[in-house]
């Protein structure tokens, strides 16, 4: 009997303990989220604003998604473009909005602000902590050790991956001349994931001619599953995460993806320790007698030291090749898509770059070079408008580290910060009639004068995206060889023209963490549909 009574004894007890406990929780969420409130008070925000809803029912829920979510944001920003920041509250999490070029600059270009938000936690199962997702020190580290991998001269590097996987892409586009409209969307990312995963780990997957290949699959499916679950609170934790369906898929697909980099990195340490010239596979400016050695991505973290002479291990480089994975092939294809479809709705830019393309190659149908990237302006410019309009992330995010102020406002430590591109690069004082497509807007003496921090499609600072020196020349690269300049040579120049239907669906995901080194998050999904007709 006294058993029994201390039984019953313990459980009340453990019950009180446990009620205590989540009461002491609740009360201390409550008291971090009053505090949140008032600090936050005096800054200009969207109404009517709730306690604990915030500003959720002023959006609405149904039919358009997440599309009409961002699209009710931009409409908000653009209604509020005279204030210099915006606060918006999304059920109790707050958000401090930067879309004007002196406020943006304050946070980007900061030291101290380069903290990533606990979202980032669910790409730590597939992409580790490398540099996508490290912080404080190990980020300084792991950046300073792979910048210098990042130069021109890699491009170079890659170049001939980029024109014989271009060439794939034209035998496809040729096959719809003089027919049916067509949605190029996939077409063109499967190209551009033919390229990175090529220059990433000198593998080539062939994922144009194999669209159902089995790595494929799996790089699709987690970036989609992560999508979900970073909106989703209920697949948040970690020990419940297995006990859905999703979560299984995931572990499946992450199996798939490492299994596949572990077995790449294995083959190329391999067949390094059975060179007997490793030193003059690596080192630009050896001479060889014969052709020179094509180099991955994955060739160069193998070789890469930090100034104690450390190499990487190999985890981190596995980290690195991933992450070079997730994030290369969405912003090159989101770019080149929208890169096509403005060259249809405006053919006197079109034809700027045929004829440029023609002052540069003339009829030849020889490889690119990077002589011929350098001469191509006005190509640059229309990459670069395009990125303007469409930025392949229209937001990111940052958390501060510290106290900071913007134009007399004080953004509290530990605030989530948006920086919305998107709305930042419309701008009318910096981009006269901003909804026009003008690539003439970055001509160098147009551009001169301009603010620092009024185009950032790669975010700036010390935290900007380590490849956006290539993002530009690629995009071009592959356009010109991949789209037009073959296209039009191989059936004579003259006689075509690309247009562009206008029945197009953009439609953009909502995620108020997302970085401006990932393309996971704000991702602009369309099918831009490409005629390509006799004039």
């Amino acid at each position: 009997m006294g058993a029994l009574q201390l039984a019953q004894d313990r459980d009340r007890l453990f019950y009180w303990g446990a009620g205590v406990v989540t009461l002491l929780f609740t009360c201390r969420l409550l008291l971090d989220y009053l505090g949140k409130w008032k600090a936050l008070k005096p800054i200009p925000g969207v109404s009517p604003c709730y306690p604990l809803l915030g500003n959720a029912l002023l959006f609405e829920r149904k039919g358009e998604g997440n599309g009409h979510f961002f699209k009710q944001i931009v409409h908000n920003l653009e209604e509020f473009r005279n204030l210099p920041l915006l606060k918006l509250w999304i059920g109790p999490l707050p958000f401090v909005i930067l879309y004007h070029p002196d406020a943006v600059e304050v946070v980007l270009n900061s030291s101290k602000h380069i903290e990533k938000s606990f979202p980032y936690k669910f790409l730590h199962p597939w992409l580790g902590t490398g540099l996508l997702t490290s912080t404080g020190d190990k980020w300084r580290s792991r950046r300073k050790m792979i910048t210098p991998t990042f130069h021109f001269t890699i491009l170079a590097d890659f170049l001939e991956v980029m024109n014989e996987q271009a060439n794939i892409l034209v035998d496809k586009l040729e096959k719809h001349v003089d027919k049916e409209p067509f949605d190029c969307f996939l077409d063109i990312t499967l190209c551009a994931l033919d390229i990175i995963c090529e220059t990433a780990m000198g593998k080539n997957v062939g994922a144009q001619n194999n669209r159902d290949s089995e790595y494929v699959r799996a790089l699709y499916k987690m970036s989609d599953l992560i999508h979900h679950r970073q909106k989703s609170p209920w697949l948040w934790s970690n020990l419940m995460y297995p006990m859905f369906q999703e979560g299984r898929e995931h572990t499946r697909s992450l199996k798939i993806l490492h299994s596949f980099t572990d077995n790449v990195i294995a083959e190329k340490v391999c067949e390094i320790k059975n060179h007997t010239q490793q030193k003059d596979d690596f080192d630009d400016n050896c001479e060889q007698s014969g052709p020179k050695k094509r180099r991955a991505f994955l060739d160069m973290l193998l070789n890469t030291t930090d100034n104690e002479g450390k190499k990487l291990s190999y985890m981190d480089i596995r980290e690195e090749v991933d992450t070079f994975m997730f994030e290369g092939h969405d912003t090159t294809a989101a770019a080149m898509n929208w890169v096509i479809y403005l060259l249809g709705c405006h053919p006197e830019a079109q034809k700027k770059v045929h004829r440029e393309l023609d002052e540069v190659f003339g009829n030849s149908d020889r490889p690119v070079t990077m002589d011929d990237v350098k001469k191509l302006r006005y190509l640059e410019c229309v990459v670069k408008e395009a990125l303007r309009l469409f930025p392949s992330v229209p937001f990111f995010a940052r958390t501060t580290s510290e106290d900071c102020h913007i134009r007399g406002f004080k953004i509290p430590k530990a605030m989530e910060v948006i920086v919305v591109p998107y709305v930042l690069h419309r701008e009318p004082e910096i981009f006269p009639d901003p909804e026009e497509f003008r690539p003439e807007r970055f001509f160098p003496e147009n551009s001169k004068g301009r603010h620092p921090y009024a185009y950032v499609p790669f975010s700036a600072g010390p935290r900007n995206c380590i490849g956006a020196f290539a993002v530009v020349p690629t995009t071009e690269r592959m356009n010109l060889n991949g789209d037009f300049r073959s296209l039009w040579l191989i059936t004579a120049a003259e006689h075509f023209l690309l247009v562009s239907h206008i029945s197009i669906v953009i439609t953009f995901s909502f995620f108020p963490w997302a970085s401006p080194e990932s393309t996971l998050h704000p991702l602009y999904c369309f099918p831009p549909y490409w005629d390509v007709v006799h004039m």
